[in-house]
């Protein structure tokens, strides 16, 4: 019996990939080659996104336009979902139709939830933004998702794979009142890689740590890593590249760099500095790169040498 596996594939402004459960990283715009989704506007990309602000308790009402490049028509179903960051590489991803929605995927509504779209034509839908009279201040993103309802086979095996793609507008929410940026390096370990015999190969370091946005904004960090071995010595000072452009409020991801070159005898501390809009924190872990083959050796032929002398000079002794 060939089992099914579902895979939803996403795009939101741009960029797709594939992936379980939703995420999809984000990119430049909301479009997959067969359709597009963007806000109601004069041209195309007029407006790239949705930047809302409301007070508690209000409702707000906009236009979502999705537009068909194919010579066929399409139909999709139309619903808000919540962002979030994704655990591969902290990337904007958005929660599946059938996943609980929690913040603005669950007050937007659009007017119609399916729509048939002709071919090389687009459709405007009106929807509505209810924030709650208790929602939270600060950041809700989100998005509004047009996914098509065609499900394409795929797989080849034991393993029958549906295909079904989605194309998300990314939404930006600010619900007004008190804004708390708020920042954290946390849990920096390092994990050495070096020969058991110095200098035979290059010894290498992976530095992992998790960024954690405390507060209630979304924030764009920057990431420095600094390595000091002894007496002060700078190893190392390298902005890193593999940070995530938005942070959104309440994620935590877990991310890695690799050190190559990393010293095989030297002690000193490794520090993260990571820094935001009005925030700046620091995280360090200690490291001691010692030969520990070498020491043995050296170890265990100085027992040995002491062992020895010992025993000559017992003998000389006894003669």
């Amino acid at each position: 019996m060939r089992r099914k596996l579902y895979v939803l594939l996403l795009s939101v402004l741009g960029g797709a990939a594939l992936v379980i459960l939703g995420p999809l990283p984000g990119a430049t715009a909301a479009e997959n080659g067969e359709w597009a989704v963007y806000p109601a506007a004069s041209r195309l990309g007029g407006r790239p996104y949705f930047y809302l602000s409301a007070d508690p308790g209000t409702t707000l009402t906009d236009r979502v336009t999705v537009a068909n490049k194919t010579s066929a028509p399409l139909a999709f179903r139309l619903y808000g979902a919540d962002a979030y960051n994704t655990d591969r590489d902290g990337g904007f991803a958005v929660r599946t139709r059938q996943e609980k929605q929690t913040g603005a995927g669950a007050w937007i509504r659009p007017e119609r939830t399916r729509i048939t779209v002709p071919a090389r034509s687009a459709v405007t839908v009106p929807y509505t933004l209810t924030v709650p009279a208790d929602a939270d201040p600060g950041d809700h993103p989100g998005a509004l998702v047009a996914l098509d309802e065609r499900i394409a086979r795929g797989g080849k095996g034991s393993v029958a794979v549906g295909v079904q793609r989605a194309v998300g507008a990314r939404v930006y929410l600010r619900v007004n009142g008190p804004t708390v940026p708020a920042l954290a390096v946390e849990d920096v370990t390092l994990d050495q890689d070096r020969p058991l015999v110095p200098g035979t190969r290059t010894s290498s370091a992976l530095v992992s740590y998790t960024l954690y946005n405390r507060g209630n904004v979304t924030l764009n960090p920057k990431v420095v890593l600094k390595a000091r071995g002894l007496f002060g010595r700078t190893l190392l000072d390298r902005d890193l590249a593999g940070v995530p452009a938005e942070l959104l409020p309440r994620q935590k991801i877990r991310l890695t760099e690799r050190w190559t070159g990393s010293p095989q005898l030297d002690r000193g501390d490794v520090t993260l500095t990571v820094t935001a809009k009005d925030v700046k924190e620091t995280a360090t872990v200690s490291f001691l790169a010692l030969p520990w083959f070498a020491a043995a050796v050296l170890v265990v032929g100085g027992a040995a040498g002491l062992c020895g002398l010992r025993i000559r000079r017992r003998r000389a002794l006894s003669a």
